[in-house]
């Protein structure tokens, strides 16, 4: 049977359109939007974590101090410089007294006037005491010669009016005398303030340290409390640590950390938390604490990097899976489980996690579930996969 030119020109074009609509759905079904999703899994498993806090700290002085005058003045001289170790009790420097000096010496005129007048006080009381007692004895005699009729009424009256003056003389000198008491207090006062305010000019060190900055020189007028000297305790050297507020759970005082120094590459010093302070910094969402080196080592620069490790206790054996498994999905944390090969959302709870990546799983898995690690793309329930052994993870998306 001889077939028509025309029709096998049609069957040979329908042949070629049907492989090229099944060779489009292979591509379509294998690498188009249709293609499943290339994933990584993994299994849930169970063991012990480790958990560590890790963190960046600065070296500062646990001690330190801004020495400078407690009112304002010039600065008349500076004794030390940057970098020098002082001992307590030291003069560092020295303000300018000004008239301070004359106002003492005046102030000491002063009291050696009001201590000669509290003399002389003293003895205008006695006189006045001395006074009464006779115009008194007078008095009881001429009140006996008045009943036996010896002297007038108006003699008796005459000595009666000498005591009353005898009483108002001893009330003048004790007032004289309560004044110039009052004086010489006031005085003395007034000198003891002085006299302080003049030692303060004296700028002391207040305890075993090391000068750090020398903030004024010699000439310079600075105001009460403005610092003209830094100083800092060597021996009070710790880590301020920052630790973001998310991974700071479990972190308190007495805690054993591991401290690496920028300027010590591959040495390890031991410490612990000497503090967690109770006000986190609300910018950068981090918790503060205080490390402090069991043994501090020599040449330690205030303000070095440190990278710091602190240990947890040991946590029970729990369910356990990698960190990466774990995502956000509707505001929801959880890992995209597999069952029979597809895959769903699962919410778990998570508990403590190691610096190995590894987190523990409270809640939402079983030992043996089977997760995925990494995914090509961001999943939805029931989407279609492909597992493959090794993937490398593409931003965000799983």
């Amino acid at each position: 049977m001889k077939t028509n030119p025309q029709t096998s020109r049609r069957l040979l074009l329908g042949g070629l359109a049907l492989a090229l609509v099944g060779a489009l759905a292979f591509v379509a079904l294998r690498t188009g939007p249709l293609a499943p999703v290339k994933v990584q899994v993994t299994p849930v498993t169970k063991g012990r974590v480790t958990p560590e806090i890790f963190g960046i700290g600065l070296v500062e002085a646990q001690r330190s101090w801004m020495v400078g005058p407690t009112t304002a003045g010039r600065v008349l001289d500076v004794r030390v410089d940057a970098g020098q170790t002082v001992q307590p009790g030291q003069v560092l420097a020295e303000m300018d007294p000004v008239d301070l000096d004359q106002r003492l010496a005046a102030l000491d005129a002063s009291l050696a006037r009001a201590q000669s007048v509290q003399r002389a006080a003293d003895a205008q009381l006695g006189d006045a005491q001395a006074r009464r007692t006779l115009a008194m004895a007078n008095l009881k005699r001429n009140e006996e010669l008045a009943r036996q009729a010896f002297i007038s009424p108006g003699a008796l009256e005459a000595r009666t009016q000498e005591v009353a003056s005898a009483h108002a003389g001893v009330a003048a000198a004790q007032a004289n005398l309560g004044g110039s008491t009052q004086d010489i207090a006031r005085l003395r006062a007034e000198r003891a303030a002085l006299a302080q305010q003049r030692s303060n000019l004296r700028l002391l060190a207040p305890g075993a340290a090391v000068v750090t900055a020398r903030e004024a020189e010699a000439g310079t007028t600075v105001v009460a409390g403005q610092a003209v000297l830094r100083l800092m305790d060597p021996a009070s050297l710790w880590v301020k640590l920052r630790v973001d507020q998310g991974r700071s759970a479990g972190l308190a005082p007495g805690l054993v950390a591991s401290i690496a120094l920028r300027s010590r590459p591959g040495e390890t010093l031991i410490g612990k938390v000497a503090r967690v302070e109770s006000l986190a910094d609300a910018v950068t969402e981090e918790r503060l604490a205080m490390v402090a080196f069991d043994s501090l080592p020599a040449g330690v620069s205030v303000g070095e990097m440190a990278e710091v490790t602190v240990q947890l206790p040991a946590a029970p054996e729990r369910l356990l899976l990698p960190n990466a498994a774990v995502v956000q999905h509707e505001g929801k944390t959880g890992v995209w489980r597999l069952t029979d090969g597809v895959p769903a959302f699962s919410p778990v709870v998570l508990g403590a996690q190691g610096l190995d990546g590894q987190v523990q799983v409270l809640e939402g898995l079983n030992e043996g579930d089977t997760v995925v690690l990494y995914s090509q793309s961001a999943l939805k329930p029931g989407a279609r996969i492909a597992v493959v052994d090794r993937l490398v993870p593409s931003g965000a998306a799983r």
